[in-house]
């Protein structure tokens, strides 16, 4: 019998959910609801598109007519409420009900606002979805100083792009370096000289604890009582699954909806993947874990049963004259060795974090050819060879494990 699959949510775990159930089934109904008024796109491209035309077409995932071509009927602006588990069926804002054989859940988050005084002043975004950047496309003539609260890898792409606009910049990061879940104290060090370089100030330990102005923002004050002057605000400081509407349903949540390893929920023909997942403790909140995720749930879906293997973990950074990388787990706490390669260059620097003799993690700056080599070993679980290490550039080194 040809099931009644409804999506809710229209990003990149919707997508890759459909072509894996258009792989398996090509007679089953597909419903996606999306809250926002465009077809899926690519949420990574937002940032790079401050200073562009951000048109829907340009960074849709599918054109319009593959949604047709796969027979995936599209609600945009449909933003679900509600799950009435017991007669499978979910509720939309205007309490409209939809009825399904099985429901993939792959709503995503949305940015974690904090809880400053001040931050509903005009002036004050975050970038999440395309309306955002239209709203601030619109505001950003006239205004020339613009702080960022928040040193992750989205705060400091959008650092970035500000600041080759002529725009003068501030970043103010709670934590004691930028990128903490990314680079270690070194490595963070490098990125913090580099953006320095670009008269960008760089606040470390710093809480941003009021913004400034009548309605229209004018500066912010830190928890160290100084004052900064900004006539724009926008906030990077991570995300929020979107679970709300599950929870007066017996789905079982914790940070996200929990699932295994087949994205399957604690309620039969109930899935979840993508940022409002959560696997084995842990929401993946990265890209291609929501690809992964989305195709994993798609498969068993159609009844082709299938296991998600995790996404290891990847940054890249190419700005403020350097380029960077970092995979896996980077915390030297957690592991039994570290080996740092030495280079004159300053802005030059290669760390391998190593684990039970697995290298578990890498951070590259600077010459970062070998970063898909690296990811490749840590995938494969390549034993580590002080002895060969030792012997061997690490170009040549990481070469002899990929191809051993």
């Amino acid at each position: 019998m040809a099931e009644k699959i409804v999506i809710v949510g229209g990003g990149i775990a919707a997508v890759n959910a459909i072509k894996a159930i258009r792989e398996v089934d090509n007679k089953s109904e597909i419903h996606l609801f999306g809250n926002e008024s465009f077809y899926p796109y690519h949420r990574i491209r937002l940032t790079k598109g401050l200073f562009e035309s951000m048109m829907e077409d340009k960074i849709r995932i599918q054109k319009i007519d593959w949604y047709t071509a796969n027979n995936v009927s599209v609600y945009l602006g449909a933003e679900v409420i509600g799950i009435n588990t017991t007669e499978s069926k979910i509720i939309l804002k205007d309490n409209i009900s939809v009825s399904y054989t099985k429901l993939l859940l792959a709503s995503g988050a949305r940015n974690f606002v904090p809880p400053i005084n001040g931050i509903n002043k005009d002036g004050v975004y975050s970038i999440r979805q395309l309306e955002d950047v239209h709203n601030i496309q619109k505001d950003l003539e006239g205004k020339d100083t613009i702080l960022n609260i928040g040193g992750g890898i989205q705060g400091l792409e959008t650092v970035w792009i500000l600041n080759q606009q002529g725009k003068k910049v501030k970043v103010a990061e709670v934590q004691e370096r930028l990128m903490p879940r990314q680079l270690d104290e070194k490595a963070s060090d490098i990125l913090k000289k580099a953006i320095e370089s670009f008269n960008i100030e760089v606040l470390l330990n710093t809480q941003i604890s009021e913004i400034l102005g009548e309605s229209q923002v004018s500066g912010a004050t830190t928890n160290g009582g100084n004052t900064l002057k900004c006539d724009m605000v926008i906030v990077s400081v991570g995300i929020r699954p979107n679970v709300e509407f599950v929870k007066d349903s017996p789905i079982e949540v914790s940070k996200g909806i929990v699932v295994n390893d087949k994205m399957e929920t604690n309620l039969k023909n109930i899935y979840a993947a993508g940022d409002i997942a959560e696997l084995n403790g842990k929401i993946a909140g990265t890209w291609p874990s929501a690809v992964e995720q989305g195709k994993t749930a798609g498969y068993n879906i159609a009844g082709k049963e299938t296991k998600y293997t995790e996404a290891i973990p990847t940054t890249t950074l190419n700005a403020f004259n350097i380029s960077l990388f970092s995979v896996g787990n980077v915390d030297a706490k957690q592991c039994t060795e570290t080996l740092t390669y030495d280079d004159t260059d300053e802005n030059s620097y290669k760390r391998l974090f190593i684990k039970d003799g697995k290298i578990v993690g890498a951070i590259l700056i600077g010459d970062t050819k070998k970063s898909m080599a690296l990811k490749s070993v840590i995938e494969r679980k390549a034993d580590f060879s002080s002895v060969a290490y030792a012997s061997m550039s690490f170009s040549d080194y990481i070469d002899s494990l990929k191809n051993n």
